[in-house]
Formats: structure tokens, C-alpha cells, sequence
């Protein structure tokens, strides 16, 4: 039972969840420190109507309905660690997290000579005002004279202006200067088995710091055999940020502050979802959250004529009247009154016990980290009974986090 109070902070009804109680005990040596062999050679749980059980994920495609819908989230995991010097020799970590100037991704990857990043900083007590250069004997790195300038800091992020010579864009930068941001939870360095394997296969838009970690066990030939199922394969694009990496450090999730992801959704797949009555699967918790945003910005259409961003607690504020037909359908009216073929908006949505679902009926996801977000939403999909889940993996040797094992969850 989850109960409900006002909290001051946001005067609205928002779920009273302690933290503590989505503890467990994970020890080191069950986090996967590097993937398997094959992508689809993990161990896979089946959980459903409250029993687990054990398979292997190669034989996803016939654990799933016929002729139902799976979505992807195809956002592609750029390489955003840069590494610079000072003249005294002190090393400074720059992590970009998104574009400051200009703001659009595409805008901001597509720069040429100069952009600004909102960024986290590692060692920023040794970046004075001086100006940073990239430090490599690598000759095209060289002659593109990559800079980093410190705008502005406010504890160990802030927004941080490169620039360099040459035709090359920003995202050319990234691949020839950056690094791969592995989840530190690995505590190890990038190494080159995670530029091929820290990446789906389906990987398209640039854009996440932080791979969607279900998709990575799917391979060609896994979703071949989805196809030839009649499984409807979409996709949508929500670009991971590092706040996925952050820990609920507060007592009461409700001081939790979720981070702004943006996502992308087209008006085609919007219409098939609006007149869909076959079961849906989302592959990962990003896919989740970009599909139970929809709802919200399909209301925010039928009451303010156009889509909003959707605030971390809009689903809790009140009850919402509309179907999900109704939803989808004003977002689908509003593309075609504005001439757009794409929904681009951005969440800070945060799923725990007490969220009612409105798309989503299965999900293939990893094992997340105590005391997370991702747990909370693990939890509210299977109805509060996420420990006989993660006691049966704990129990049966699965392998967890970004490179672990993988489960198909059916919702309660």
C-alpha cells in the first residue's frame, strides 16, 4: 500500500516512498564487469503472475505475443569523456551532459569551430580561468587545436565553451577526442571491447551518455526472429543523460530531483499506438518512460492546445479523465495542424509504486542498482513484488547492471 501526502515543496499529492525499503544486498562480484562473448548468449528471468522463471535470452522472440508490438529506443551513446591538461599538468575530466548553445543536439553535434556544453568536471578545484588544451601526439587530433573555456561552474558541473580549427563538426570532435562514459559502477577505464559492446546494434541518433543497457543483448539475427513472429518492431529515441547514474541520496524519493531527457516520438507510430490493442513491449526503462509520457502530453494538447514537458510528478497530481486513445489522438492532431512528422519534447517523469500504466504491458530490462529509480519503476510495473525477482536472480547466479542479464517482465 502506497500511501499518499502533500508535500510542500511541490503542493500537489505525491506518492511517500522511503528509499531504504528498495534496498538490497548486491555484492561486487555479481556486477558484470564486462559483457559476454555474444550479446545474446545472457541468462534471461520470465517473470509472470508472480512466479520467475529461468531462459535464455536467445529464446526471447518465443516468450513473446504474436503479432504484438515491441519498441526500441534507438538513441546512440556518444563518446563524451574528454581529457585535458593544464600547463601545470594537472588532468581535468570534462563529461558533457547536453548542449548549452545551441540547444538542439542535432544543432549543437553539427558545430563547427565553437559550441557550449553543460557539463560535469572532474578535478574542477584545479581549473582556474586559464584556457585548456587537449593534449594528444595523435596528428589529426593535433591540428584540430581542440580548447575547453570554463563559463560558468556551480559545484562540480558547469557549462564549459570548446573550440578548434577546421571543417569538423562537433561530433567528428567527440569520436576523434573523447572516451566512451562507462557507468563508474564498472571501475575500470574505457576499454576498446566497450566501443562495439556499450552500443545496440540499432543505435541511430546521437545523443546519450548512458547506453539503454536492456537493448544491448539484442542482435540481428534475435530481432530477425522477432520479425518473423509478426512483432511490429518501433522505434522511439530518448537520449540518456547522466542523471541515470545518480543515486536517490534523500531519505523520501518525493526530494528526489529528476532530470530533463529529451525525447523524440514519430506521428506514425503515435497513430498505431492510438488505435492498438495488442500487447506492447518496451525494451528498457527509457523506452517505458518515453511512452508513459505520451499520455501526459496528449492531455496537456486537450486542455492548453499544444504539448508540454512533462514535470517529474504530473501523473500523481490528479486524476486524469482521458482514454489513451483521446491522448495520442490530440498529439496526432497537433502534428497535423503544425505540419510535423515528430513529437519532440522532453520528460523529467519519475514511475514508482503508485503510477498507472497506460501503454506499456511487458518490459526486457536489466538488474538495477539498489536504491535507484530504475528499481522504483521495476517496482510499479510488477506490482510492489520486485524482491521475489531479485531474490530469484540473486539466488540463481544472474549477472547484474549495464553488461549483466537480462528479464522479461509481464505487468501486474
Amino acid at each position: 500500500m502506497v500511501n499518499f501526502v502533500k508535500q510542500k515543496k511541490y503542493d500537489r499529492m505525491i506518492p511517500e516512498i522511503r528509499i531504504e525499503d528498495y534496498n538490497y544486498i548486491l555484492p561486487d562480484t555479481r556486477i558484470a564487469k564486462y559483457p559476454l562473448n555474444s550479446r545474446d548468449a545472457s541468462k534471461l528471468l520470465i517473470y509472470k503472475d508472480g512466479t520467475c522463471a529461468d531462459a535464455l535470452f536467445k529464446n526471447l522472440p518465443e516468450s513473446l505475443p504474436d503479432g504484438s508490438i515491441m519498441v526500441f529506443n534507438d538513441t546512440r551513446v556518444v563518446p563524451a569523456r574528454l581529457f585535458f591538461r593544464r600547463n601545470s599538468g594537472a588532468r581535468i575530466e570534462i563529461f558533457c551532459l547536453q548542449p548549452y548553445d545551441p540547444e538542439e543536439y542535432n544543432l549543437a553535434f553539427a558545430s563547427v569551430g565553437r559550441c557550449s556544453w553543460e557539463c560535469v568536471l572532474g578535478n574542477v578545484k584545479r581549473w582556474k580561468d586559464d584556457l585548456l588544451y587537449f593534449d594528444s601526439d595523435d596528428p589529426e587530433i593535433k591540428e584540430i587545436n581542440l580548447q575547453a573555456r570554463l563559463i560558468r561552474r556551480s559545484g562540480q558541473t558547469g557549462v564549459v565553451e570548446f573550440s578548434w580549427e577546421g571543417e569538423v563538426s562537433f561530433s567528428g570532435v567527440l569520436e576523434l577526442c573523447g572516451r566512451v562514459p562507462i557507468p563508474p559502477y564498472l571501475n575500470r577505464d574505457t576499454e576498446q571491447i566497450d566501443l562495439e559492446r556499450y552500443q545496440t546494434t540499432y543505435a541511430r541518433y546521437n545523443g546519450s551518455v548512458a547506453a539503454p543497457t536492456a537493448g544491448l543483448h539484442f542482435t540481428p539475427e534475435t530481432l530477425s526472429e522477432i520479425t518473423a513472429r509478426n512483432i511490429n518492431i518501433e522505434k522511439v529515441c530518448l537520449h540518456v543523460g547522466a542523471g541515470t547514474f545518480l543515486p536517490v541520496k534523500s531519505s523520501l524519493v518525493s526530494e528526489h530531483p529528476m532530470h530533463r531527457e529529451p525525447f523524440v516520438v514519430s506521428k506514425k507510430l503515435l497513430s498505431l499506438l492510438a488505435h492498438n490493442n495488442t500487447p506492447l513491449t518496451a525494451v528498457g526503462t527509457t523506452s517505458v518512460r518515453t511512452l508513459e509520457s505520451l499520455y501526459y502530453a496528449g492531455a496537456a494538447c486537450i486542455e492548453k492546445g499544444a504539448p508540454e514537458d512533462i514535470g517529474q510528478w504530473e501523473p500523481y497530481t490528479r486524476e486524469w479523465p482521458y482514454s489513451t486513445e483521446e491522448a495520442l489522438l490530440a498529439l496526432v492532431a497537433y502534428l497535423d495542424r503544425t505540419g510535423q512528422e515528430n513529437l519532440v519534447l522532453g520528460t523529467r517523469i519519475i514511475i514508482v509504486p503508485g503510477f498507472r500504466f497506460r501503454l506499456t504491458d511487458m518490459l526486457v530490462t536489466n538488474f538495477h542498482q539498489p536504491q535507484s529509480t530504475l528499481l522504483l519503476l521495476i517496482s510499479a510495473f510488477v506490482g510492489g513484488d520486485w524482491r521475489t525477482i531479485y531474490d530469484f536472480a540473486l539466488k540463481h547466479d544472474y549477472r547484474f547492471l549495464s553488461y549483466g542479464d537480462s528479464s522479461l517482465l509481464f505487468r501486474r
